[in-house]
C-alpha cells in the first residue's frame, strides 16, 4: 500500500493547479478570449484527473484491494476519466473554434506542448492493465499521474505566459465589436 500512498501528493499538487485555474476562471469576470477558456480547461481537466487517479489506489486499497487486481482497476478507471475528459476537451465549442482561428505554427505550438502528456498518460496506463512488467505497475501508474501533473503545469505555464502576448488588429476589432 506505501505505492498509493505515495500518490496522494500528486493529488494535493494537482488541486493547487485547480485551484489556480478556477481563480483565472473567474478573474474580471471570467476568460476574455477562447484561448483562454481552452487553457483554463486543460489545466482544470488535467488537475482534476490527477486528483481523481492519485486518490483511486488509495481508496481501493482501503477495501483491501492489492497487487495487480488494484492496478488494473486504477489504470482502467484511470483511462476512462482521462480519455472521458479528452474527448469532451475536444468536442467543446470554444476548441475547435481556437483550433480553427490558429495557424499553422500556433497549432503546431499547441501540440507540442500538450500531446506528450496524454500519450504518456495512455502508454503507462495501457502498460499498467496489460501487465507486461508486472513488479512494475505501480511504478508506471505513478508515471501517468505525473505525467498528468506535469500537464496541467505546462498548460498552466501557456496560459500564463500565453496571456501577456500582443492583440492583433483582428482581436483588438473583435472585442471592440462586442
Amino acid at each position: 500500500m506505501q505505492e498509493a500512498d505515495l500518490l496522494v501528493v500528486p493529488a494535493e499538487s494537482a488541486g493547487v493547479f485547480v485551484g489556480f485555474g478556477a481563480l483565472i476562471a473567474v478573474r474580471s469576470g471570467g476568460p476574455s478570449d477562447t484561448s483562454e477558456v481552452t487553457y483554463i480547461r486543460t489545466v482544470l481537466s488535467f488537475g482534476i484527473w490527477v486528483m481523481v487517479a492519485g486518490l483511486t489506489p488509495v481508496v481501493l486499497g482501503g477495501y483491501d484491494m492489492s497487487g495487480h487486481e488494484l492496478w488494473l482497476v486504477c489504470g482502467l478507471v484511470g483511462l476512462v476519466v482521462f480519455w472521458g475528459t479528452m474527448v469532451v476537451q475536444a468536442t467543446a465549442p470554444e476548441n475547435r473554434a481556437e483550433l480553427a482561428k490558429a495557424g499553422r505554427s500556433e497549432a503546431l505550438r499547441i501540440a507540442l506542448g500538450f500531446w506528450p502528456f496524454p500519450l504518456v498518460i495512455t502508454g503507462a496506463l495501457v502498460l499498467v492493465v496489460l501487465n507486461p512488467f508486472p513488479d512494475q505497475e505501480a511504478a508506471l501508474y505513478l508515471t501517468a499521474v505525473v505525467a498528468g501533473l506535469f500537464g496541467a503545469a505546462a498548460m498552466l505555464f501557456m496560459l500564463v505566459f500565453g496571456l501577456g502576448r500582443p492583440q492583433t488588429a483582428d482581436e483588438e476589432a473583435e472585442q471592440a465589436a462586442e
